[in-house]
C-alpha cells in the first residue's frame, strides 16, 4: 500500500463523515423551519459529527469499504456511501404533511449536491489562481492536497446524492414514494424489511454507478473547459 493511496483513504473517510453530518443537519434544519423542532431539541441542527455518528452506518462500513481494498488489494466498488443516525421527525407537526415532509427529506440529498458544487468550485478557484487541474488519470501523488480534497468531495457527494434518491426503504428516496402509494402497496412497502438491504447492493449498487459514472464524466467534461 503506498502513502499516497493512505492519504487518500482518510481524506476520504473524513470527508464522508463530514458530508453525512451536513446530510443530517439538512434535514433537522429544514424540519425546524417547518414547524417541527423534535430533532432541534435533540440537539441534531448541528455539524458536530458526534450527533449524527451511527457506529456501523458511518464508521465500520465506510472503513471496511475505503480501507478493505488497501490491506487486501481487493474492489469494493467503486463508490463510497454510507448512513448516519436517522434524524428523527414528527409529521404531525407540519401544516401540510406531504409537502413539508417531502422538503424535509429532500433537503439531505440536496445539502450534498450543493457540498459537491462547493468541490468543484474549489477547483475552478484553483485554476484560476494558479493554473492548476487534476487530471482525471493522475496518481495522488501528482495532486495537491487541496484539489485531492475537491475531487473526493464531488465523488463522494454524488455518491450519497444518488444513493439516497433511491427509492428503496430507508433512503430518502423511499420516503417520498410512499406519500404516493395506495395503502395496500404502502403496507408491503413498509414491510421490505431485509429485502431493502439485498436490493441497495444488488440493485441500487450498479444504478448509483452508472449516474455517478456519467456525473462524473459531466466534471471532467468541465474540468476541459476550463483547461481549453
Amino acid at each position: 500500500m503506498q502513502q499516497s493511496d493512505l492519504v487518500k483513504a482518510i481524506f476520504e473517510f473524513v470527508l464522508l463523515i463530514f458530508s453525512l453530518s451536513v446530510h443530517e443537519c439538512a434535514h433537522a434544519w429544514m424540519a425546524s423551519r417547518l414547524g417541527d423542532q423534535t430533532a432541534r431539541l435533540q440537539g441534531r441542527v448541528t455539524l458536530n459529527p458526534m450527533y449524527h455518528i451511527d457506529p456501523i452506518g458511518t464508521l465500520l462500513f465506510p472503513a471496511l469499504m475505503i480501507f478493505g481494498p488497501l490491506l487486501t488489494g481487493g474492489m469494493m466498488g467503486g463508490f463510497l456511501v454510507g448512513w448516519a443516525k436517522p434524524t428523527p421527525v414528527i409529521t404531525r407537526n407540519f401544516r401540510n404533511l406531504v409537502r413539508d415532509d417531502s422538503l424535509v427529506t429532500l433537503a439531505g440529498p440536496v445539502s450534498n449536491l450543493i457540498l459537491a458544487f462547493a468541490g468543484l468550485l474549489g477547483i475552478a478557484i484553483l485554476f484560476r489562481l494558479h493554473g492548476y487541474l487534476p487530471q482525471q488519470d493522475s496518481a495522488a501523488t501528482n495532486l495537491d492536497s487541496l484539489a485531492i480534497l475537491c475531487m473526493i468531495a464531488i465523488q463522494v457527494n454524488l455518491s450519497l446524492f444518488f444513493f439516497n434518491l433511491l427509492p428503496i426503504p430507508p433512503l430518502d428516496g423511499s420516503r417520498v414514494l410512499r406519500h404516493f402509494l395506495p395503502y395496500g402497496a404502502l403496507n408491503a412497502y413498509d414491510r421490505m424489511g431485509a429485502l431493502s438491504y439485498i436490493l441497495m447492493i444488488f440493485v441500487g449498487g450498479p444504478i448509483v454507478r452508472y449516474f455517478l459514472g456519467h456525473a462524473m464524466g459531466m466534471v471532467y467534461l468541465a474540468l476541459g473547459h476550463m483547461r481549453g
